[in-house]
């Protein structure tokens, strides 16, 4: 799964992904938990445009209440029909979330050890994602979005225990993911490369989403490369 990530938006993030509409404000956060509205690409009237969604999808079904169970990632496996995802699937609704890195745990003998996971040389990228729009019997609207994953690369797969990743884009496969077809979209949805990757553990303050700096990045032991 995907559970936290490391996130920035500015000008050279803009600029990465070709955005025409910016995001309405700043935003930079080490430690993004689920709940919270998070930015993402997407296009708005034909145009990309930066927008902030809730992380943990409503489907437009559930009328602005939020589920009952975790909708934060969508398994590529399900996408078609699983009954949250099924609809933005089909309606096209995807979207792509910019970071820089996220986290995932691996089991050992004294707990759960969390690692930071990006691409080598500290490279943006995107998480290939959906989103809903779902309307309350109050008139408010819920936009919110879900997190794609599949198998993971061998990398990921030494640390996460489920053995599962999120599905990573670049900005050179933006344009498909967000405008091209169902099968050029399912066919972007593979494990990255592990060449491209690098990872190492961090501190266990990331559990805690309160804890949000730059020094979770740091690491405490050995970084490993595909």
């Amino acid at each position: 799964m995907c559970g936290r990530f490391v996130s920035r938006v500015d000008a050279a993030i803009e600029q990465y992904w070709s955005l025409l509409r910016p995001w309405p404000q700043p935003f930079a956060s080490w430690n993004v938990a689920p709940g919270r509205d998070i930015p993402v690409v997407m296009q708005r009237e034909g145009e990309r445009a930066g927008a902030y969604l809730r992380w943990g999808l409503v489907p437009f079904w559930a009328k602005g209440e939020l589920p009952r169970y975790s909708t934060i990632n969508a398994r590529l496996e399900t996408l078609e029909r699983a009954a949250s995802y099924r609809g933005p699937w089909a309606r096209a609704q995807r979207c792509i979330v910019p970071v820089l890195g996220f986290y995932e745990w691996q089991h050992t003998a004294d707990g759960k050890q969390p690692w930071f996971i990006r691409l080598v040389d500290d490279q943006p990228f995107g998480l290939a994602g959906l989103w809903d729009r779902s309307v309350g019997d109050d008139e408010q609207a819920i936009e919110s979005c879900t997190i794609i994953t599949l198998a993971a690369n061998p990398l990921v797969e030494r640390i996460h225990a489920k053995g599962r990743m999120p599905a990573i884009l670049t900005a050179e496969q933006a344009a498909m993911w967000l405008e091209g077809s169902p099968v050029e979209a399912r066919g972007l949805l593979e494990p990255r490369d592990m060449a491209d990757m690098e990872a190492w553990p961090v501190s266990r303050r990331v559990n805690a989403p309160r804890n949000d700096d730059a020094s979770l990045l740091a690491a405490v032991g050995e970084s490993v490369r595909g």
